[in-house]
């Protein structure tokens, strides 16, 4: 197919995308997505469209998904209160069974829409591939684990097949039970296990904003450090941060806080000089 054919018409320019298809070509990027790009029926569909072209163009793409606005709906259905611990769901049984049906019916949404583009998506959940095992955090969060251990050699299979893994971040205990894990911490031991060449975090924030609120398109990992230690990175930003220097110090190229409202955000990040959010490298 024509790369004109091939892009949207407010995606970056043919030029720049021939020029960064060689540069990934024999590299896996892997894409965290939440927040808007998975509630807004518009950012949605760019997203499913984006993931589909790098497929297309025979870049190797793996994909981890957020719960999206799927779980709230469904605890509040179920008027299942919701506590968080340092930004952590606290996940009783009850309330994993519903994370767990939340995250496998968009994990069936994601893959359905590619089909729709000729994209092939393969579902990894705990109960179809599983490939995930953790540890538990603690007695208080219940079933809320860490990446103990990636078993990659399925996903890679599916990767080498030019076909698109599409990861449920929930793995299994030393119990055999399901353990709800943090999208990024999952999507960055992922990274960390394959040697990703980039690791793209989505977020409703436009990146790393400096002392002046000024977007940073490109920091160090010691910088980023300094930053949360001077309290000019905070918040919900701070696990995000220490994801990304997680990944970069154990292998990972460079990974990248996108601005996931932004139109074809990944396709920008991946295919332009400008990119759509912030560079993390070590």
């Amino acid at each position: 197919m024509k790369l004109e054919n091939l892009l949207p018409k407010d995606g970056p320019s043919i030029n720049e995308v021939n020029k960064y298809i060689d540069k990934y070509k024999n590299d896996i990027i892997v894409v965290k997505c939440g927040g808007s790009c998975l509630i807004d029926k518009n950012l949605f569909d760019q997203l499913i469209e984006d993931i589909s072209i790098i497929n297309k163009l025979g870049l190797k793409v793996i994909v981890v998904h957020g719960g999206g606005k799927n779980i709230k709906k469904k605890l509040d259905e179920a008027k299942l209160e919701t506590k968080f611990i340092n930004g952590l769901r606290v996940t009783d049984e009850k309330t994993v069974k519903i994370v767990e049906e939340s995250l496998i019916e968009l994990n069936n949404e994601i893959i359905s829409e590619l089909r729709d583009k000729n994209c092939e998506g393969v579902e990894f959940s705990p109960n179809n591939n599983n490939i995930i095992f953790v540890d538990q955090i603690s007695k208080e969060l219940m079933y809320v684990g860490n990446p103990k251990e990636i078993k990659s050699d399925k996903m890679l299979k599916q990767v080498e097949a030019k076909k698109v893994p599409v990861i449920v971040p929930i793995g299994k205990g030393q119990d055999n039970k399901n353990y709800n894990i943090n999208a990024d911490t999952t999507a960055g031991a992922i990274a960390k296990k394959i040697n990703a060449r980039r690791l793209l975090l989505m977020t409703d924030v436009e990146g790393v904003l400096d002392k002046d609120k000024k977007l940073i398109s490109e920091i160090k990992s010691d910088t980023a450090n300094k930053m949360m230690d001077d309290e000019i990175i905070t918040g919900g930003m701070i696990p995000k941060i220490n994801t990304c220097i997680d990944a970069v110090n154990n292998g990972v190229t460079g990974v990248v806080i996108v601005d996931g409202r932004k139109s074809h955000s990944i396709l920008f990040e991946i295919f332009s000089d400008k990119g759509a959010g912030t560079l993390i490298r070590k």
